[in-house]
C-alpha cells in the first residue's frame, strides 16, 4: 500500500532519488497501478473536474462575480476578502505534494524553502523593500504587537534611562491600543493617544507635540478601516525624524494593501504591518516590514526561523498564498482601485438618491485623494444600523458603526467617537466596503435592500427630497465638521 501511494503521488520523491536507487520498475509500477484501480480512477476524475472548472470560469479577475457569493451580497471587504481564485490555485501544490519543513536540507525541505523565499520576494516587491526586511507572522495582531513590544523592550534592555513612551492615535485598531494598555498596566511603558479631526485625519503637528525625550515609537495607521481616511504617514514620519531622529515609526497598513500604493521608502517608516486576508489571501498569514538596521526585541522566541527574529515553522501553504496575493495586488493595482472606486461611488450615489437627504451624512475626508477607494461610511439619523444589518443578515453582508443595543444603550465605535460624530448619526452608521469581485448588480441590489429595510424600521421618507436623483454625490451630502 505504501508503494502505491509513493508511485501515485511521489513525483517529488522520484526526482530526488539517485539513478537506479529504490526506483520502481515499469513492471512493478504497472502492477501497483493495477492493484489500486479505484484510487487511480478517482485521481484522474478529480483532475478532469478541476480542469473543467477552470475552463468554465475563464474570467476570474477584477470585476468578475464569484459564484459562491451569489446568495448574499458581500460588501464587507474591509472585514475580510474572499480568497481570490488565482490565490487559491497557487496554494494547491503545497496542500499535499510539497509538504517539507523549510528548515530541512533535503529535497522536500528545499522545495518548501523555495516557496517561502518566493513569497518573501513577492511581498517585498509589493511594498518596495528588500526581501530580508520582510518578516512573516500569523496575523495583523501579531505584527502590531511585535512592533510595539519589540520597540519598547529593545529600549528597556538598553542602557538608556526613563520609561519608554509611545505615541499613537485614537482611531487605531485594537491590536495597537489594547497592546499598549496591557504594556502600560505592566509598567513597561507609557503612551499618548492623539485626537483626529472630524474627517478622521491625524495631524503631524499633533504627533510631534506629543513626543517626549523618552518616546521610542510612533504608531499611526496607514488608513482607517471604518471611514477610509488615509493618514499622512509620510508627512508624520518626516516631522518625527526631524524632531526625534532616534524614534522609530510604525504604520499598520492592513487596510491599505490591494487598494492604494504602499511604498515603505516613500513613507519613511521603520516598521509596517500587512495582513493577507485583507487583500485576497487566507486568514492566518501576515507580515511585518522591519527596516534593515532596526533593533527590535523578539516577541516569539524559539527556532532560528525568520533569521532568528521569530521562532516557529513556516506555514508554507499560507505563505505561498500571501505571495500570490501580493503579486496580484502589484500587477493589477490601478485596475483594481478604479473598479472598487466605481462600485463605491455607484453605491453612494444610489443610497444618497434614495434616502432622505436631511437625515444622511457621509463620514471621512472630503478630499478623494485622502480616502480609500472602496470604503463608504454613511450615517442615517433615525436608523439603527445594527438592527438593519440583523434584519438583512442573510441577504447583505456589511458592518455597523455601533454594536448591538445593551441595557446601557448602543456602543458607538471609538473611531466615530474620536471624530465627534453625533450619537444620533453614529448609531445609524453603515460601513460598506467594495472589493475586487464586487459587481454593479450587487451594488444595485444592496441599495434596494438597505432602503427597504430603512422603510421597515420606520424611517421618515415623507418630509425629504428622495426624488431618485442619482446625480447627488457623497461630496454634496452633509458632513460632520
Amino acid at each position: 500500500m505504501q508503494n502505491a501511494r509513493t508511485y501515485r503521488y511521489g513525483s517529488s520523491l522520484a526526482r530526488c532519488q539517485a539513478p537506479g536507487q529504490h526506483k520502481l520498475s515499469q513492471t512493478v509500477a504497472a502492477a501497483v497501478c493495477r492493484s489500486r484501480p479505484a484510487l487511480s480512477t478517482q485521481h484522474l476524475r478529480r483532475r478532469m473536474m478541476e480542469q473543467q472548472l477552470v475552463e468554465q470560469q475563464p474570467n476570474q479577475g477584477v470585476g468578475s462575480k464569484l459564484p459562491h457569493l451569489s446568495e448574499c451580497v458581500y460588501l464587507d471587504y474591509n472585514a475580510t476578502t474572499p480568497i481570490f481564485p488565482e490565490v487559491a490555485e497557487s496554494m494547491k501544490p503545497y496542500t499535499y505534494e510539497i509538504f517539507g519543513n523549510p528548515s530541512s536540507v533535503h529535497a522536500y525541505g528545499r522545495q518548501a524553502r523555495a516557496a517561502v523565499d518566493k513569497a518573501r520576494r513577492q511581498v517585498a516587491e509589493l511594498i518596495s523593500c528588500a526581501p530580508s526586511e520582510v518578516c512573516f507572522t500569523s496575523c495583523g495582531t501579531e505584527s502590531d504587537n511585535w512592533a510595539l513590544w519589540g520597540a519598547v523592550m529593545a529600549r528597556r534592555s538598553s542602557s538608556q534611562q526613563g520609561l519608554p513612551h509611545v505615541v499613537t492615535s485614537q482611531i487605531e485598531h485594537p491590536a495597537v491600543t489594547a497592546c499598549l494598555r496591557s504594556m502600560a498596566d505592566m509598567g513597561l511603558c507609557t503612551y499618548t493617544t492623539i485626537p483626529v479631526n472630524a474627517q478622521g485625519l491625524v495631524s503631524a503637528a499633533d504627533v510631534v507635540a506629543a513626543l517626549t525625550p523618552d518616546t521610542v515609537l510612533v504608531s499611526i495607521m496607514h488608513s482607517n478601516n471604518e471611514v477610509g481616511a488615509l493618514q499622512p504617514v509620510g508627512e508624520i514620519a518626516a516631522a518625527v525624524r526631524q524632531a526625534a531622529p532616534s524614534c522609530l515609526i510604525h504604520s499598520d497598513a492592513a487596510q491599505s494593501m490591494g487598494k492604494v500604493a504602499v511604498d515603505v521608502q516613500e513613507l519613511g517608516v521603520d516598521l509596517l504591518t500587512l495582513v493577507g486576508h485583507k487583500f485576497g489571501a487566507p486568514k492566518g498569514v501576515a507580515a511585518l516590514y522591519v527596516r534593515r538596521g532596526v533593533q527590535l526585541a523578539n516577541l516569539l522566541n524559539g527556532g532560528s526561523q525568520e533569521s532568528g527574529r521569530r521562532g516557529g515553522t513556516e506555514n508554507v501553504v499560507l505563505l505561498a498564498a500571501l505571495g500570490a496575493a501580493a503579486e496580484l495586488a502589484r500587477s493589477e493595482a490601478a485596475e483594481a482601485a478604479a473598479h472598487m472606486r466605481r462600485m463605491r461611488d455607484r453605491l453612494a450615489s444610489g443610497l444618497l438618491a434614495a434616502l432622505p437627504a436631511h437625515l444622511v451624512r457621509v463620514n471621512g475626508p472630503d478630499d478623494a485623494s485622502l480616502q480609500l477607494p472602496n470604503t463608504l461610511s454613511i450615517s442615517v439619523r433615525g436608523l439603527s444600523a445594527p438592527s438593519l444589518l440583523q434584519m438583512l443578515a442573510d441577504k447583505l453582508a456589511a458592518s455597523a458603526g455601533a454594536a448591538c443595543h445593551s441595557s446601557y444603550g448602543p456602543a458607538v465605535s471609538p473611531v466615530l467617537q474620536a471624530m465627534r460624530l453625533h450619537p444620533d448619526y453614529a448609531v445609524g452608521t453603515l460601513r460598506l466596503s467594495t472589493g475586487r469581485h464586487t459587481t454593479a448588480d450587487e451594488v444595485d441590489a444592496a441599495v434596494q435592500l438597505i432602503v427597504g429595510a430603512a422603510r421597515k424600521q420606520g424611517l421618515d421618507f415623507s418630509s425629504s427630497d428622495c426624488s431618485g436623483d442619482s446625480s447627488r454625490s457623497a461630496a454634496s451630502v452633509q458632513r460632520q465638521h
